[in-house]
């Protein structure tokens, strides 16, 4: 049995029905208006059905952002060159990105890897080095990589969130990305598994202009057209017109899901990823969170496919794992209100509701 069959046949069907239960009681019967703290009260509850216990406590939060570098930038549908990822690993590792000071502050470690970054790293940087190649074929000529690498820079997400919690348990797990190009195999992944029109799936990206816009559309149809992707094979989505820390993404979704470690997914990049997770693996969606909504269009139909709701609309559209970090601080203040909010019978309030 390989290593992505084996964590897949590993992830629990069912949670914790008492925690469940008695979260719900728990929250009903709590000093406020019933219900009247809504998402909140429903983060706790699935929280405590994760973990098992009324009282859940997130003490290690950890956050990997993936990144990879597209084979597709050659067909002009980004407005920076592909040579800024390996840069952005750089800035990841000397703490001086985005996600880096938001996930600080929610009290996070976060940490970059490398699936598919056409770059040769130091040995010694500090991030997780699990290079399957150097970057995706450009997928309007041929197939973004091969079905095996695919499944590799799945197995990779997953070794990652293994040996992250054979350091330490991990409590939380965030998944963010990076990659020049990537919002364009992310279009063509929903596209693939929904059938709606490229159209309405595909938006700007890191600002392109129009004229660019209507080319990456163009760009993403050739490929679908060219390879024709299963969507009832998330594995054939992803080599042909997916990306390397999509997979990567898809394997922490998998790896954590299996832990029982709830996952709180990014934006549009890190949702790809995490369709990919579900799609192989229906069962991960009771750990999935989804964090924000993007202001990419095609974020929207990802998250209805998955049947979730996004927490926050920051207007986000950075990636790396921002949102992620964001609603960390929501995840964390949720199993509060769960815990220590008191019950009108714990401080003598009869017969209130």
């Amino acid at each position: 049995m390989t290593v992505l069959e084996q964590t897949i046949q590993s992830i629990s069907k069912t949670l914790n029905e008492d925690a469940f239960h008695a979260a719900k009681e728990r929250l009903a019967n709590q000093a406020k208006p019933a219900g009247s703290l809504g998402v909140m009260e429903d983060i706790s509850a699935r929280l405590a059905a994760i973990k098992g216990t009324i009282d859940v406590k997130l003490s290690n939060k950890r956050i990997v952002t993936c990144a990879g570098d597209h084979g597709v930038t050659q067909e002009g549908v980004s407005l920076f060159p592909s040579e800024v990822t390996p840069q952005m690993v750089y800035n990841f590792a000397n703490n001086g990105a985005s996600v880096n000071v938001i996930g600080k502050h929610a009290g996070a470690i976060v940490k970059a890897a490398d699936l598919g970054v056409n770059h040769d790293f130091e040995p010694d940087l500090p991030i997780f080095h699990k290079k399957v190649r150097y970057g995706t074929a450009n997928f309007t000529k041929e197939p973004a990589m091969t079905r095996e690498e695919a499944i590799l820079s799945i197995e990779a997400g997953i070794e990652i969130v293994n040996e992250l919690d054979a350091e330490t348990p991990v409590d939380l797990l965030g998944t963010g990305d990076m990659g020049i190009g990537n919002t364009t195999p992310s279009s063509a992944i929903i596209a693939a598994f929904s059938g709606i029109e490229v159209e309405k799936l595909t938006d700007r990206g890191t600002g392109i202009d129009d004229q660019a816009l209507k080319n990456k559309i163009a760009v993403i149809k050739k490929g679908l057209s060219l390879h024709q992707p299963d969507p009832d094979d998330p594995i054939d989505v992803l080599s042909k017109v997916g990306g390397l820390e999509i997979g990567g993404i898809a394997g922490l979704v998998l790896g954590a899901s299996a832990r029982g470690i709830p996952v709180i997914c990014d934006g549009f990049i890190s949702t790809a990823g995490a369709l990919i997770a579900c799609e192989l693996a229906p069962a991960a969606k009771k750990y999935l969170f989804a964090s924000h909504k993007s202001v990419e269009m095609g974020h929207r139909f990802m998250h209805e496919k998955l049947g979730l709701d996004p927490l926050i609309d920051l207007k986000f559209r950075l990636g790396e794992g921002t949102g992620a970090a964001v609603c960390m601080e929501l995840m964390d203040l949720s199993t509060r209100i769960l815990a220590d909010i008191k019950t009108f019978e714990e401080v003598g309030i009869n017969d209130a509701q």
